[in-house]
């Protein structure tokens, strides 16, 4: 037995929730272009909440990259500035949103509550 968190010796810590915000499972059209980058990757979210997004990749971009991201929901075109914070090898990125242009985070928080409501 583990005298400081009373778990036996070897067991594996409960993993802890990071996220912010919920997220949900939804298809929505999303434009990725890498900083400095002109060539756009159109994608489908595979899970999106307010603070960011998972798109499915061959070919993964690398970690701690920016991007700029075009999303768009119901009627709406929503950009954001976003950072590359998980990369699994010939399956995905998951994409942290940084910075909303406009209205964008308001837009996405009504589509979000929309969908769940």
């Amino acid at each position: 037995m583990d005298s400081r968190s009373n778990r036996p010796s070897g067991a594996a810590a409960p993993q802890v929730e990071r996220r912010h915000f919920p997220r949900y499972s939804v298809n929505v059209q999303v434009e990725l272009r890498q900083q400095d980058c002109d060539v756009p990757l159109r994608l489908e979210t595979t899970d999106l909440s307010r603070g960011g997004c998972y798109v499915q990749l061959m070919m993964p971009l690398p970690l701690g990259v920016y991007v700029n991201a075009t999303l768009w929901v119901a009627d709406n075109t929503i950009r954001v500035r976003g950072r590359v914070v998980t990369r699994h090898p010939q399956f995905g990125n998951g994409i942290m949103f940084l910075e909303f242009e406009g209205n964008g985070e308001q837009l996405l928080a009504r589509y979000l509550d929309a969908i769940v409501g």
